[in-house]
């Protein structure tokens, strides 16, 4: 094998394709990068739950295939001058030139990387790079961290008609992202990613215009954007009925500025910590929402106006929840529904009515173990 291409590419396809390689396996071949060469470069790399395979443009003199540790093939081009690199193999050993640098070392038998599963298209469809993008990052934080039900790890994409739902739920908190696709796909469907892998499709993403196509299968998704293809396996179960979680009886309906309340809970937050169970308290009166906090270190207090009244309600909740779905939010005024001190606190735009909202975020309180005041 051999080929040559411009430093800045190849290493661009290396930190692309790495992002699927085991930082640590008892097999060699997981965490290197398949190389292969032929009409074109490509570059793989897969840890037999999710592969990224990108094709790089490269000056093919020589076809081949050969895997090479994904972490030292990577520092040793990020290290070497902006100039044409030429990479050669003989046998086992990888031969790395650009201007007078020359590294020899020493890669691994192609014979060992796993093959990426083969997805047999049963659903497809497509939308903008941005938009898919923006959709996981408003709604991956709400992904469940705990192994104890698998089908919560990743993230549910339900299409309705010419509407694609992405939801994600750890049992505090819901987090729900709508978008009407440019074209139906003809039937409707839905299917669970591993928010792990949708970590990844997000950074691949990024803000282009350009379109990403999403093609399921019976067992895996692919997801593939220009050059670059993400294929992972679908987690199997039955996701949370998020539509009987949501509560729409909620009596109180307050119009905030998003930033600002923002601001008075970063305030207020600065003494409590992901240790403690102390939670951010809120007074909900007419006009105005009194937060506070109580710690053995101290307390803070804080106001913020809104529109609308909540009759006094006292209501706690875990700061950091609350504050990572407003930070979701990608409106600047939004509304908050809440109704008693055990029911939860819904998010959702000032104008979408009711079953059509545009995004929603939905978190549970803290029950308080006793009566409090401002």
């Amino acid at each position: 094998m051999k080929f040559s291409c411009e430093k800045a590419l190849l290493q661009s396809a290396i930190a692309t394709s790495s992002r699927a390689t085991a930082p640590k396996s008892s097999i060699p071949a997981l965490e290197g990068i398949l190389l292969e060469a032929d009409q074109e470069l490509r570059l793989t790399g897969f840890n037999l739950e999710t592969g990224i395979r990108t094709v790089v443009p490269a000056d093919v003199s020589e076809g081949g295939t050969l895997v090479i540790s994904a972490r030292l093939f990577g520092d040793i081009i990020r290290r070497l001058p902006d100039d044409v690199v030429t990479v050669s193999t003989e046998n086992l050993t990888v031969h790395i030139q650009c201007g007078v640098s020359q590294f020899h070392i020493q890669g691994i038998d192609p014979e060992e990387f796993p093959e990426l599963p083969a997805v047999e298209p049963q659903n497809a469809l497509v939308l903008p790079r941005a938009t898919l993008s923006d959709m996981i990052n408003r709604t991956l934080f709400a992904v469940s961290q705990n192994d104890a039900r698998p089908i919560l790890t990743g993230s549910l994409f339900e299409v309705v008609g010419d509407l694609l739902t992405v939801v994600s739920v750890d049992g505090q908190r819901l987090a729900l992202r709508r978008e009407r696709l440019a074209e139906a796909p003809g039937r409707d469907f839905s299917f669970v990613v591993p928010g792990m892998a949708l970590g990844e499709v997000r950074s691949i993403c990024g803000d282009g215009d350009e379109t990403v196509s999403i093609t399921t299968g019976s067992r895996h998704v692919l997801f593939r954007m220009g050059s670059t293809l993400l294929v992972t396996r679908r987690l199997e179960g039955e996701f949370l009925n998020y539509r009987q979680s949501i509560t729409w009886k909620n009596t109180i309906s307050l119009k905030v500025n998003v930033k600002q309340i923002m601001t008075s809970i970063d305030r207020v937050s600065l003494i409590l910590h992901e240790n403690t169970k102390n939670p951010l308290r809120c007074i909900v009166g007419e006009g105005i929402i009194y937060l506070s906090s109580v710690t053995a270190i101290g307390n803070a207090s804080d106001e913020c106006p809104v529109e609308g009244s909540g009759g006094d309600l006292h209501i706690g909740f875990n700061h950091r929840f609350l504050m990572e779905a407003l930070k979701a939010v990608p409106t600047e005024q939004s509304k908050l529904l809440m109704g008693t001190p055990s029911t939860p606190c819904i998010i959702v735009p000032t104008e979408d009515p009711a079953g059509e909202e545009s995004y929603l975020f939905m978190v549970l309180p803290v029950r308080m173990s006793a009566s409090w005041d401002k």
